[in-house]
């Protein structure tokens, strides 16, 4: 793990914008009014998806995929000019948000600039042509690792994007690209200012795939080499087939032991319940009490909070990743905006003013998230109904205090012989007295 990890991070909040789509307009400047809302709920950071004009050869769908990218080094121009971004940056630095851009280094757009100029540097496929890893990345040819001169290549460019104002990366794909590279570009980049380094691991699953293809590709252990965060996908796999039904809770708890202890000490996740390329949250969940649960747990499992736009709203449906698909405000859910906004400061102080973290299976799909410092002067317990579980249940501690979401004073009593207690219904928070 970095020495230089920013200690605020754990208790840190992201917000995943896709300028294409974040307004009806699709622009920075459009943007740029929607700032102070993303602070004002209490979010930190700023992860802006690639902000790069986009190749027209093999592209998917009519405006084609961000993520393959035509140019490293300057801005889609649909989005606005260099001089639109840097108002963007200006102004949410101005809110107190910092911003970091996506960066796509595993490959590029098959019409890249970068391909023609440097046609050398990318992989090669038995006839000599320009290869992918992926066959179903259709619209990209991936890079060569193995040639110096793309390394410093790409090396300058992120320098560019800090000299321009951009206050981290996220690594799209990070697992790909070899580790090394990542470690001397922090290091390089690191001496103009402290970065936030977020990568885009993938899932354990591919990872064996790939390196069962004789393809590299690195594990999350090996990423926090070089990364502050690693994404959650190593344990995602798990509740994501919870969700359809063909797995029980439980690997998905054993495997946040396994995060806590098998990976370095510092190691941080984000935590997500959705992404641009996962469902909606509010469209898995089965009602707004399962989803006002989930995403307490979420929060308050170990790592950065991971929110992508319109998750605030419980929007069901997602922004089409390669046409223009405006996020539908206006069909949000004022009454989980209220919870949700409600509920992300008190989960960013209590990692904040704490740092031990247990979890505690109280019966089936019913669990309680301890946090707590050093010396148990502070201690935090939420409890969240992840399967709207009715009933009574004898509770294993002791719960006194104040329930942070609606103040009211809680005194359940705990242990072998004490009396059941209602599960609640929602998600419980309280600083325990």
């Amino acid at each position: 793990m970095p020495h230089d990890t920013p200690s605020w991070l754990k208790s840190s909040s992201l917000y995943q914008v896709y300028i294409r789509n974040f307004t009806p307009e699709g622009t920075f400047a459009a943007a740029i009014p929607r700032l102070k809302g993303i602070r004002d709920i209490g979010f930190d950071i700023v992860y802006l998806m690639p902000i790069h004009p986009v190749g027209t050869l093999n592209r998917k769908g009519a405006l084609g995929s961000p993520y393959a990218v035509a140019d490293y080094r300057s801005v889609d121009p649909g989005l606005g000019d260099v001089g639109d971004l840097r108002r963007f940056l200006a102004e949410a630095h101005a809110a107190g948000l910092k911003v970091i851009m996506d960066v796509v280094f595993n490959h590029t757009a098959c019409d890249s600039l970068l391909l023609r100029e440097h046609p050398e540097w990318f992989m090669r496929d038995a006839k000599g042509g320009p290869a992918r890893k992926v066959p179903d990345w259709s619209d990209v040819y991936d890079l060569d690792f193995s040639h110096r001169g793309l390394r410093e290549y790409l090396v300058e460019t992120l320098a560019g994007w800090v000299d321009a104002g951009f206050d981290g990366f996220r690594c799209d794909v990070a697992s790909l690209v070899p580790v090394d590279f990542w470690i001397e570009a922090r290091a390089r980049i690191g001496e103009k200012k402290p970065l936030v380094w977020l990568a885009e691991s993938v899932e354990k699953g591919f990872v064996k795939h790939l390196r069962d293809t004789g393809l590299y590709a690195a594990s999350d252990p090996e990423l926090h080499a070089a990364f502050d965060v690693t994404y959650d996908y190593d344990g995602f796999e798990y509740l994501k087939e919870h969700f359809r039904g063909g797995l029980g809770l439980e690997a998905y708890l054993r495997h946040v032991l396994v995060q806590e202890t098998l990976y370095p000490a510092h190691a941080l996740k984000a935590r997500f319940l959705e992404n641009h390329d996962q469902q909606r949250a509010a469209a898995v969940m089965r009602g707004p009490d399962r989803l006002k649960n989930w995403t307490a747990f979420s929060w308050l499992l170990p790592g950065l909070i991971f929110v992508y736009m319109g998750q605030e709203h419980a929007l069901v449906d997602r922004p089409d990743l390669f046409r223009k698909d405006p996020v539908r405000w206006e069909e949000g859910s004022k009454e989980f905006f209220d919870f949700f906004r409600k509920l992300l400061p008190i989960c960013m102080r209590a990692k904040a003013e704490t740092g031990i973290f247990h979890l505690v299976e109280i019966c089936a799909g019913v669990l309680a998230l301890r946090w707590s410092d050093r010396a148990m002067k502070t201690r935090i317990t939420a409890i969240v109904n992840l399967e709207d579980r009715f009933g009574e249940k004898a509770l294993p501690f002791a719960l006194r205090g104040r329930d942070l979401l609606t103040s009211a004073v809680i005194d359940l009593a705990g242990g072998p012989d004490a009396p059941k207690t209602a599960i609640p219904k929602g998600p419980l928070i309280v600083r325990e007295s």
